[in-house]
């Protein structure tokens, strides 16, 4: 039999409507992530693009320690939606490190729910910020 592949990883690809760089410049800040890469539509001679559009971000990467958040722009004919059924869920080493995020993350969005202790062991909180995007945040307690 033939040895299955497995996947190699997952990460959430976040599309914008023409603030793609402000949110990949607030999402470095809040999260603490590196920009790896900024691709945008003007820099591609194989793809005929609007002059509008010349600006916008065609593909650009944020890593987060070893996790990979992608973004782009589409390009200004395009419809992007900003409703969802999708959340990123973020998991912490520490509720230090959870707290400062969440506080960073939430500014100019709406606290869905706010950090807490739940029934399942955890400090738990979610979020939309100032972009609509829907954030989880977790951190596990340790087992006593």
């Amino acid at each position: 039999s033939k040895p299955t592949m497995a996947i190699k990883s997952i990460n959430p690809y976040i599309n914008f409507a023409g603030n793609a760089a402000e949110a990949l410049e607030f999402y470095a800040a809040a999260l603490g992530g590196k920009v790896e890469s900024v691709m945008r539509f003007g820099e591609v001679k194989e793809m005929p693009t609007p002059p509008e559009d010349k600006d916008r971000i065609m593909h650009a990467r944020l890593d987060i320690g070893d996790l990979m958040l992608m973004l782009s722009d589409g390009l200004s004919s395009m419809k992007i939606s900003t409703d969802s059924n999708v959340q990123i869920a973020l998991h912490f080493d520490s509720p230090e490190d959870l707290e400062k995020k969440f506080k960073a993350l939430s500014q100019g969005g709406t606290i869905t729910m706010p950090v807490q202790d739940t029934f399942w062991g955890a400090k738990f909180g979610m979020l939309n910020d100032k972009f609509n995007i829907s954030w989880m945040f977790n951190w596990d307690k340790p087992k006593s």
